[in-house]
């Protein structure tokens, strides 16, 4: 009895791992590749491990914050829109990378990392795929392909852009919005003294030179423009210094690659490419049609792509797909789901305005990490705009960090409790 035990007492004790698991197989996963869904079995023993330690520890099980009523209502239209359609897999892959999985992350996050020791393993967590996804953007960048893993990160049968590092999110947005994002942690690590030295050095160096791989000019701008937000608004000197030296590692890198010519001419064709621009034009035209039909009910979840072919002209493929997380939630949910969206993003940026409580004011989620969470957010806003965010990894890893803050303004809540009943305490004794 007690050997039978041992296994769920294991997945009990250890939520934190259970976690940090769950997102790994999230990266290493895409819903494209044809492979045992690792990340689905991940994410059950995450739910089922958090569950039971909630029960046993008479934890609250689930909160209800204000982000979560715009979850609830985006989940509801939804998986609405997919009953009434026939069994399709992909639909229901689609539904949980967007949905389920990242508003499901968003709530057991608070519920897994209530300790800074969770906190910061994390933040290790956080720098050891960005370094990573460093590594194989920049293998990619020179040609080591041997050292790229897993190796269906080169299939050409699998994912787009399999002239550009594209990392196992096998998507160079994907890829670029994932590095930008870590490496505005690692930026708050360094800072906090987290990481310091050849380490620092080599991982924030590395980040534009990996950017700049993914040869993507979405990517690119998003890049820039986050850095340049943070020199403006650090009100920390060292911050702005480390942002500046960053930028001149990727002008360094920008001149290194552009004295091979091949990478040069890589990069010019990138950059004059009209291609992808008219293309762009043409389905936001096709998806602007489409919203225009039904604007209240929207044509479902996964429904765009097919429908979306028939009112693009000039283009052969069978499915054509928006580029455009907005347009496609305007489309497939109407003015309803867009707008449940545009207020879930609201209450996110919000968690980033409450108080920080007195165990975390030198901790990974301190004032420091509020200043940033904007950037983070406008990352995330920035790219969603230039690609369909499907990805589990980026949704996943966004919501968790939310969940995170959310957990501590409760906290903050409790300590200003405390506070005044014991300053009350203190009134009546004197008295």
């Amino acid at each position: 009895m007690r050997a039978g035990l041992r296994p769920v007492q294991a997945i009990i004790a250890a939520p934190t791992a259970l976690f940090l698991v769950a997102l790994t197989a999230m990266l290493l996963r895409h819903p494209d590749v044809s492979f045992y869904e690792i990340d689905r079995v991940a994410f059950l023993l995450l739910v089922v491990g958090v569950t039971v330690r909630a029960v046993v520890m008479r934890q609250r099980l689930l909160v209800m914050e204000r982000a979560t009523w715009p979850m609830i209502g985006l989940t509801l239209l939804a998986v609405a829109s997919v009953i009434g359609q026939p069994f399709d897999n992909r639909t229901w892959c689609l539904l949980a990378a967007k949905f389920l999985v990242p508003f499901a992350l968003f709530h057991l996050a608070g519920l897994v990392f209530r300790e800074e020791r969770r906190l910061r393993q994390f933040e290790i967590f956080a720098l050891v795929v960005l370094a990573y996804l460093c590594f194989t953007a920049i293998a990619f960048l020179v040609g080591a392909k041997s050292l790229i893993y897993p190796r269906f990160i080169l299939d050409e049968s699998l994912g787009y852009h399999v002239d550009r590092a594209r990392g196992p999110l096998l998507q160079a947005v994907a890829n670029g919005v994932s590095l930008n994002m870590l490496g505005v942690l690692a930026l708050h690590a360094f800072l906090r003294g987290r990481i310091r030295g050849v380490r620092a050095a080599v991982l924030l160096a590395s980040l534009p030179v990996a950017i700049l791989a993914t040869m993507t000019r979405a990517v690119w701008l998003s890049f820039a423009v986050s850095v340049v937000v943070l020199i403006i608004r650090a009100h920390n000197r060292r911050l702005r210094r480390i942002c500046v030296a960053v930028t001149m590692v990727g002008t360094l890198g920008l001149l290194i690659t552009l004295s091979f010519d091949d990478q040069r001419r890589a990069l010019t064709e990138r950059l004059q490419e009209s291609g992808p621009l008219d293309f762009r034009k043409a389905v936001y035209t096709g998806g602007w049609q489409m919203f225009l039909e039904k604007p209240i009910t929207g044509w479902g979840i996964n429904q765009m792509p097919a429908e979306l072919a028939r009112h693009v002209s000039g283009y052969k493929e069978k499915e054509l797909y928006p580029h455009n997380t907005y347009l496609e939630l305007l489309v497939e949910h109407g003015v309803f789901g867009l707008a449940l969206y545009g207020w879930l993003m609201w209450e996110i940026l919000r968690l980033g305005r409450g108080l920080v409580p007195r165990a975390e004011r030198e901790g990974f989620l301190n004032q420091q990490f509020y200043g940033v969470w904007p950037v983070l957010l406008g990352i995330y806003w920035v790219n969603a705009a230039l690609v369909v965010m499907n990805y589990q990894f980026v949704n996943g890893l966004l919501f968790a960090m939310a969940g995170m803050l959310a957990a501590q303004r409760r906290r903050a809540r409790c300590d200003l409790e405390r506070d005044a009943a014991s300053m009350r305490a203190v009134g009546v004794s004197a008295v």
